[in-house]
């Protein structure tokens, strides 16, 4: 019963990096899964690449997505769908500073282990649209580092990146526009040096 997003009207050009920033509540989450087809709109639509999330695609095709409350089996290990093999796993838990040959269980690592592996099944398979959210929470000044660089050389390759952050200089550098959100709603575009 309560309106999570209002009135929010964006186009990302394909191959955009695009920040959004804002405090907790304020709606980049939200804004993320309707964007993945995670929730289901009210009204109005979500598009991305041409398919309209929810009528034409379930979810949107190439999509790479890293949210709060990632689900992972305690004890499971590997790739999402099967599309990439062992090469292409080890190489984006190498990205993320994980040792592909660590044989601990998903219940043994610690919040900056659990917030990298988010990030690196988010990138394994070459997405062609990247949705991070709070992807350095819980990381300490290498993991952010890392992360900017895998934001970087995403944004490089082609990927349209999407990334909602808090005040993270390393992350909002890299960005070609930012977005601030309140209550919902896109407040405007914040101010670059």
């Amino acid at each position: 019963g309560r309106v999570v997003l209002d009135d929010v009207s964006l186009a990302v050009p394909r191959g955009a990096l695009v920040g959004f920033s804002g405090i907790n509540g304020s709606g980049k989450t939200m804004l993320f899964r309707a964007i993945s087809g995670l929730i289901h709109l009210t009204s109005g639509t979500v598009e991305v690449f041409g398919e309209r999330v929810g009528r034409d695609v379930d979810f949107p095709g190439g999509l790479g997505l890293a949210l709060e409350s990632a689900g992972f089996w305690d004890e499971g290990t590997g790739s999402i769908r099967g599309v990439v093999g062992d090469r292409e796993v080890d190489r984006a838990l190498e990205r993320v500073g994980l040792d592909p040959a660590d044989v601990r269980p998903f219940s043994a690592y610690s919040m900056g282990m659990r917030q990298r592996l988010t990030v690196a099944q988010a990138i394994m398979e070459s997405p062609e649209l990247l949705v991070l959210d709070e992807p350095t929470n819980a990381l300490d000044v290498d993991g952010i580092g890392l992360v900017a660089d895998v934001v970087r050389e995403e944004h490089e390759r082609g990927c349209t990146v999407l990334v909602s952050c808090h005040n993270e200089p390393a992350l909002e550098s890299l960005f070609e526009r930012c977005w601030r959100m309140v209550d919902g709603h896109l407040a405007g575009e914040v101010e670059r040096p």
